[in-house]
């Protein structure tokens, strides 16, 4: 931006110095007029009192004085002009070029800096402002002194012919002629050389100035633009370098987690909108089983393929058909309620025993929501219950019901002499496990999203999530989605053991990971350890209702799950507008070492404090 003002302040400063040229005129005609003025003295030294008549003395004299003055100018100019001037002008002219230019080329060279240009460019048009003043003032003095000149000559010839005539006037106007030309020819001499001197050095301290203005930027342009090129480089290698990284390390945890257990063998899925669906059926894909998910505003597709198939090769045809971010792709993980420690015969903790809530939460109509196994209804602790079941196991599959009877119980059981946190809470129970005859209980991908599409339309303020698993794209979406709708996902942290891996959902960062600790405040000896984890709550040896009757106490994260969700919901309905989980987190009790860590997390729940 200050480069062209600085270069147009050069131009001016330039067509400045032209003008200035102009003075050595202004001293020759000032020498003229001097000469004049000093030659009529020698004419008049010639005449007598005795001389022509009266009437022809005028023009005798005038004719006289013209004579003689060209005379003497043209002798004295010859003489001392000649050699005088010339050895004068160029010995003045030498040293003070010499001198003066190679002080200031030196002086001007080596000050690059800005400020000295823009200091030195002042002094400039100062100095051609006062020359200018001279310049316009030459015609007035040009006419002021034939004015002078011509009442002098007519002043000083009447004075010597009528009163003044002496033996030695021709010696001393001889003498006064010599000294004024000699002192006149010192001035113009003077005048001119420093006049060239400036012009030179106006015109080297440009010539240097601005190549050095130009020479500098352009070093500045160049480094500016090969750091800039530099720059995006780097940050197009790295995201280059980071993209495929992540692409790797994706294929490469693929192949590592395809667990044969952990899938639903040769089959994909696809989950996007309605309009990428669209995308794809143009382009030949078609799609036998489509759901709708109306909560999350998608579609939910699943394909059977090969068994040979490669699931990051069929993601690739899908993202370049539509383009990234707009179209998951993985396979249909599967997810287990964590394993228990086992069924105690003793009567274990009762839920309002093990967590001092405060009182009001018995009466609050909370909205929770619960992704787990079937609920026993008919359990004389879940009868008379506020519970809203809905069931999204494949067809025909059996759907157990203990894990699911024992979570519903601990947030809203009510009889059979037993009491849950919070008896008066509205449940939305999503049943997701159907009966495996080799691996168990499990879920799948496609009936937890579905469970959570089915939850965030009802409206509920957390979700209770009971189950753990490797992690997948669809769910990891269908997360983010609830988490955009501003419902809180709590999950169980994992009863994998101290060095085992991050479980999914737990481990996503829209999730709240919540691990187990017993009623002295110990960690429960099957969980996960890592940063993930958020919070703990009492999930050792806990009481709850038992689906095949009576009441029984198990172990795991998974119970711990219930307290932690039921303490949110009751802050987001007390303080809609503060942050529920900040609030929690804050007033947990520090346990392990000070602040978060990898055991605890925040600390042992405490809503009695918040």
């Amino acid at each position: 931006m200050g480069t062209p003002n600085l270069l147009k302040d050069r131009g001016n400063i330039l067509s400045q110095s032209g003008a200035a040229r102009a003075r050595p005129g202004f001293g020759s005609a000032l020498l003229l007029a001097l000469s004049l003025l000093l030659g009529a003295n020698g004419v008049q030294a010639q005449l007598s009192l005795g001389g022509a008549p009266e009437e022809g003395i005028d023009q005798v004299l005038e004719d006289a004085v013209q004579d003689q003055v060209e005379e003497q100018v043209e002798e004295r100019v010859l003489v001392l002009g000649a050699e005088a001037i010339e050895s004068a002008v160029e010995d003045k002219v030498e040293d003070a070029l010499e001198g003066e230019v190679e002080d200031t080329v030196d002086q001007a060279v080596e000050d690059t800096a800005q400020q000295q240009v823009e200091e030195t460019i002042q002094e400039q048009v100062e100095e051609q402002i006062e020359e200018r003043v001279l310049v316009l003032g030459a015609q007035a003095i040009d006419s002021a002194v034939e004015d002078k000149v011509d009442a002098a000559l007519e002043d000083t010839v009447e004075y010597f012919v009528l009163d003044v005539l002496e033996i030695n006037f021709e010696s001393s106007v001889e003498d006064g002629v010599e000294q004024s030309v000699e002192e006149t020819i010192a001035e113009v001499v003077e005048e001119s050389v420093e006049s060239v001197v400036e012009d030179r050095v106006e015109e080297v301290v440009a010539d240097n100035a601005s190549q050095e203005v130009e020479e500098t930027i352009e070093v500045a342009v160049e480094e500016e633009l090969a750091a800039s090129a530099e720059s995006a480089a780097e940050v197009q290698v790295a995201t280059a370098v980071e993209g495929r990284v992540e692409e790797g390390v994706d294929e490469i945890m693929e192949m590592i987690e395809v667990d044969e257990d952990r899938i639903q063998k040769d089959q994909w899925l696809v989950m996007a909108s309605p309009e990428v669906f669209e995308q794809l059926a143009d382009e030949g894909y078609l799609f036998q089983t489509v759901s709708e998910l109306p909560g999350m505003g998608l579609r939910l597709a699943e394909v059977a393929a090969p068994s040979s198939f490669n699931i990051a090769t069929v993601r690739q045809g899908v993202i370049d058909i539509v383009g990234s971010d707009r179209a998951e792709v993985d396979l249909n993980h599967i997810y287990t309620a964590g394993i228990q420690a086992g069924e105690s015969t003793g009567e274990g903790i009762l839920p309002r025993t093990a967590v001092d809530f405060p009182a009001d939460t018995e009466a609050m109509p909370l909205r929770i929501g619960m992704i787990d196994s079937q609920v026993d209804t008919a359990h004389p602790a879940l009868r008379s219950a506020n519970i809203h079941t809905h069931s999204f196991a494949t067809a025909g599959a059996v759907s157990p019901t203990f894990h699911g009877t024992a979570i519903a119980s601990i947030l809203v059981g009510n009889g059979g002499g037993y009491m849950g946190i919070a008896p008066s809470s509205e449940v939305f129970a999503a049943s997701v496990f159907e009966q495996d005859p080799e691996r168990g209980e499990i879920a799948s991908t496609v009936s937890l999203v579905k469970a959570l599409d089915w939850l965030i339309s009802s409206g509920v303020d957390v979700i209770n999530i009971s189950l753990a698993g490797p992690p997948n794209r669809l769910l990891e979406a269908a997360l983010q989605r609830a988490s955009e709708s501003d419902v809180i996902i709590l999950a169980a942290a994992g009863n994998g053991g101290p060095v085992a891996q991050p479980m999914y959902p737990a481990a996503y960062n829209t999730v709240v990971a919540v691990t187990a600790v017993d009623a002295d405040g110990k960690i429960f000896r099957l969980a996960n350890r890592g940063d993930y984890l958020d919070i703990a709550a009492p999930g050792v040896e806990v009481r709850h209702a038992d689906s095949a009757g009576g009441f029984t106490s198990s172990s795991g994260t998974s119970f711990a799950v219930p307290f932690a969700a039921t303490a949110v919901a009751r802050l987001r309905q007390l303080q809609p507008a503060d942050d529920a989980l900040e609030m929690l987190c804050r007033s947990a009790e520090d346990l392990g070492p000070p602040g978060r860590d990898s055991i605890y997390g925040f600390g042992l729940l405490r809503p009695a404090s918040s």
